[in-house]
């Protein structure tokens, strides 16, 4: 069992930046491998970052490689996501997801893979 809270959305102008935080609880030493996603208004849900613990390994969308960095703090047990250069087709609202079993392992962009979902946090890039 995982707990996941999401926070630091909101808003910002085209080219600023955001920092946000997924706060992950109980049984987090299970935890495999952590992502974020985002759904725009009347788009499916699409993959943006993940990070394997176990390794530290990273995994981008192309839509955000370069300007998104995805990283954790084991000792707050959070992860975060850096956003730069955020763009108006940034606007989303934002999950946290883990995966406690290894569905996600060589598939992080597969939501399927992701038991444990955040409530989620708007961000919203103006132009």
């Amino acid at each position: 069992q995982v707990q996941l809270v999401e926070s630091g959305g909101g808003l910002v102008q085209a080219g600023g930046s955001l920092r946000l935080s997924c706060a992950a609880s109980g049984r987090t030493f299970s935890v495999y491998i952590m992502a974020w996603f985002r759904q725009a208004p009347g788009k499916e849900r699409e993959f943006v970052a993940s990070i394997n613990w176990s390794g530290g390994r990273e995994y981008y969308a192309d839509s955000v490689k370069g300007r998104f960095t995805i990283s954790a703090d084991s000792a707050k047990n959070t992860v975060y996501l850096q956003m730069n250069i955020l763009k108006p087709e940034d606007t989303a609202v934002y999950y946290c997801a883990a995966d406690s079993i290894g569905y996600a392992l060589g598939r992080p962009w597969d939501q399927s893979g992701y038991g444990y979902w955040g409530q989620g946090t708007q961000v919203t890039v103006s132009s």
